[in-house]
C-alpha cells in the first residue's frame, strides 16, 4: 500500500515526469469532490499553500444550482470566495488516472478559520471534542453500490429507465455471480490499495449487479476521507470500462437499497486501547460503551437527516429489506437500526444500519459523535437488546419516514444545536427544506402513469 506523498516526493515525480496534475479537492455539502486540476509545477511553487474556490459551492443543491436564502452565501453577497487549504496530510497519487496526485483540502475564511458549514469542518470540531476527553473516534463505513453495464451517457440517453444491470439475479456473498462483476470490482480494489486505502474485500450484495466494498476501519477523519474518495474512484473506474455505478440510497422500487453502515467505537487517545471493551461486562460492553449507543439510540431522530439526506433516501426504509425501520439496538441482527459487532472481544462496536449509500460520511459521523457523546454527559442507561424481528414490532420507535419528518426532527433538536452551533444547523436546515419544496413542485412519472388517464 504507497503511503501518502510529501512534497520533496511529489517534486520527485514531478522531475522524473510520472506526475504532471494535481487535483486539489474539498468536498461539498453532498459528499462530492469539488476542486481543480493543477499543473503539478503551479501547485509546488504556491497552491500547496492555499487555492481559492467560489462560497456558493456550499450553497448549492444537488444539481449545483445556486440556492437563495442561505445565511453564508448569497446573490446579496455576490457569492466570493472561500478558501481552499490543503492538507498535505491526504496527498497521495490517484493510481487509475495517469500522471495524477490529488489532496483533499478543509475550506476556510480568509483568517484560515473553517468555515462552521464545511463537512470537514464539522466532523473536525466533533473530533476535537472527543480529544478533549481523551477519546478517539475509530470508524467503518461499508459502501453499496449498483454496477451497470452500460455508460452514464447511455443511460442518460434513455432517460435512466430501466438501466442494464451487470448481473440478472441476486448475487449476494455469490463467487460464481461476480465473476461478471470482477474487471471493474478487481480494478477498484486495486487502485484503492495502491491510493493508500486498505482494503479488506468486496462482495456481491442482495441486488442483481449490487456489490458492496469494505475498507480497514480508522480515525474519523481519516475514515470520512478514505470514504468520499472511494465513492468518486469507484465512478471514475467504472467509467473508464465503459460502465456506471449508482449510490442512489433505492433507485428501483423493486431491488434492494443501497446502504452504508457506520461501525464506530472509541479508543484511547493514543489509538492503543479500545475503550468499549469489558471482559467483565455483560456482552463485553463498558459502561462508556453503554452510554455512547444509548446516545445514539436518544437521539436517532434528531441525526437521522444526516443519515438519510435526500427524498430518495426514505424510499429505502422497507420493511423485509435488510434496511432497518426501527430505531433500537440488538445483539447481532439485522433487522435493528443498530446492531452490535465483535461482542465480547476487543473489536467491539456498534453498527449503526440507519445511513444509506447517499450519505454525507462527515456530516453523518459528526452527527453518531454528537449523539454518543450526549449519551455519556447524561449518563443514559441502554436499554436491554431487542430480539426479534424489528419489521414486526409497532410499539418499537420508528426510523423518519419522510425527509420532512427528519427535517422537523433536526429543526427541534436542542442537542444538535448545542453540539454543531445554530448557525450550523440552520444551514443544513435550508438544504434539507429546498430539497423537500424542489420534488414537492414536480410532477413524477408514477403520477402520470397513474393518473392520466383515470383521473
Amino acid at each position: 500500500m504507497t503511503a501518502p506523498l510529501t512534497l520533496a516526493q511529489l517534486r520527485q515525480h514531478a522531475e522524473a515526469g510520472t506526475v504532471d496534475t494535481v487535483l486539489a479537492c474539498m468536498v461539498d455539502m453532498q459528499g462530492r469532490l469539488i476542486g481543480k486540476r493543477f499543473q503539478v509545477e503551479f501547485f509546488l511553487d504556491s497552491a500547496h499553500e492555499e487555492t481559492h474556490g467560489c462560497d456558493y459551492l456550499l450553497a448549492d443543491d444537488i444539481d449545483m444550482e445556486p440556492v437563495p436564502g442561505y445565511a453564508a452565501a448569497s446573490w446579496k453577497r455576490g457569492y466570493g470566495d472561500f478558501v481552499f487549504k490543503p492538507d498535505l496530510s491526504t496527498l497521495r497519487l490517484v493510481p487509475w488516472l495517469e500522471g495524477a496526485a490529488l489532496v483533499l483540502c478543509d475550506v476556510q475564511d480568509h483568517h484560515h478559520q473553517d468555515l462552521p458549514h464545511s463537512p470537514r469542518g464539522i466532523l473536525k470540531r466533533q473530533i476535537a471534542r472527543l480529544s478533549e476527553r481523551g477519546y478517539k473516534g475509530m470508524f467503518a463505513s461499508e459502501l453499496e453500490f449498483y454496477l451497470f453495464d452500460q455508460s452514464y451517457e447511455s443511460i442518460h440517453a434513455q432517460h435512466y429507465r430501466e438501466p442494464r444491470t451487470a448481473n440478472y439475479h441476486i448475487e449476494d456473498y455469490g463467487i460464481l455471480q461476480t465473476i461478471r462483476d470482477e474487471p471493474v470490482l478487481r480494478a477498484i480494489r486495486k487502485h484503492l490499495q495502491a491510493s493508500g486505502i486498505a482494503v479488506e474485500n468486496s462482495k456481491g450484495e442482495w441486488g442483481p449487479g449490487q456489490e458492496e466494498i469494505n475498507v480497514r476501519y480508522a480515525e474519523a477523519l481519516t475514515m470520512a476521507d478514505n470514504h468520499s474518495l472511494i465513492k468518486h474512484a469507484c465512478k471514475e473506474i467504472a467509467m473508464q470500462q465503459g460502465k456506471a455505478i449508482t449510490f442512489m440510497a433505492k433507485w428501483n422500487y423493486n431491488l434492494a437499497g443501497s446502504s452504508s453502515h457506520v461501525h464506530n467505537s472509541l479508543w484511547s487517545l493514543k489509538g492503543n486501547k479500545p475503550l468499549f471493551f469489558d471482559a467483565k461486562a455483560e456482552f463485553g460492553m463498558s459502561k462508556l460503551m453503554r452510554q455512547w449507543v444509548a446516545g445514539q439510540l436518544k437521539y436517532a431522530s434528531d441525526i437521522t437527516y444526516f443519515l438519510a439526506p435526500y427524498i430518495n433516501s426514505y424510499k429505502r426504509f422497507q420493511t423485509g429489506t435488510f434496511a432497518p425501520t426501527r430505531a433500537v439496538w440488538s445483539n447481532d441482527n439485522r433487522t435493528a437500526g443498530f446492531r452490535l459487532c465483535g461482542e465480547g472481544g476487543k473489536g467491539i462496536r456498534i453498527e449503526c444500519r440507519i445511513g444509506g449509500a447517499d450519505l454525507n460520511p462527515y456530516l453523518a459521523f459528526a452527527a453518531l459523535i454528537a449523539a454518543g457523546l450526549a449519551g455519556i454527559d447524561e449518563q443514559l442507561e441502554l436499554p436491554p437488546p431487542f430480539s426479534g424481528d424489528a419489521y414486526e414490532h409497532e410499539e418499537l420507535p420508528e426510523v423518519a419516514k419522510t425527509l420532512r419528518g427528519a427535517t422537523d426532527a433536526l429543526a427541534r433538536s436542542t442537542m444538535l444545536r448545542a453540539a454543531l452551533g445554530d448557525e450550523v444547523v440552520e444551514h443544513y436546515l435550508h438544504t434539507a427544506r429546498w430539497e423537500q419544496s424542489e420534488y414537492d413542485r414536480r410532477v413524477t412519472d408514477w403520477e402520470l402513469h397513474r393518473g392520466f388517464e383515470r383521473y
